[in-house]
């Protein structure tokens, strides 16, 4: 990643209003916590100190500032096993103050998506995830371009609509 790209945390906090994050891949590149979970490790949910991480409390953080943060997931079903994992642990996204809406991809169809996971800032700058084929991100480019906004921005707020919130969706 170029050291001219802000970091996630510079981006967040200097958020004003909303943050939106668009995930549209089925799988994204294995790390240590969803390997263990693949063995059979499970979150401890009553003990925070051991599953609450600096993303978690930046997001804490920055939902009491009073920006509302989104995220939404177009997945295929029958789900990924990444997906399910996805599933398992979005409780702590929801616990840090995170809404999580998930849409089956097969409702997607007449919906005009970027090529790209992202998140939009204020609805003016874009984080672009550029993602290798299996998964690991090779680059993220920060963009405030209005053609990109505005497609990115109204392919959210459609995918919104039409997604599961978190709490109703299950895999």
């Amino acid at each position: 990643m170029s050291s001219s790209v802000p970091s996630f945390a510079e981006l967040l906090g200097r958020c004003e209003r909303s943050a939106v994050h668009l995930e549209l891949r089925d799988s994204y590149a294995a790390t240590d916590r969803f390997e263990a979970w693949q063995r059979g490790k499970r979150i401890d949910w009553e003990d925070r100190a051991s599953w609450w991480h600096p993303y978690d409390q930046l997001i804490a953080d920055t939902v009491a500032r009073g920006v509302v943060i989104r995220r939404a997931r177009v997945i295929s079903e029958p789900v990924s096993e990444y997906i399910r994992w996805e599933h398992y642990v979005t409780r702590a996204n929801v616990t840090a103050g995170e809404q999580v809406r998930w849409l089956p991809r097969r409702n997607a169809t007449a919906i005009a998506l970027p090529g790209n996971d992202f998140w939009l800032f204020d609805d003016a700058l874009l984080r672009v995830h550029h993602f290798s084929g299996d998964g690991v991100v090779v680059e993220d480019e920060i963009t405030a371009d209005q053609e990109a906004v505005t497609l990115c921005s109204a392919a959210f707020e459609a995918v919104w609509e039409r997604a599961i919130p978190h709490h109703r969706y299950t895999v």
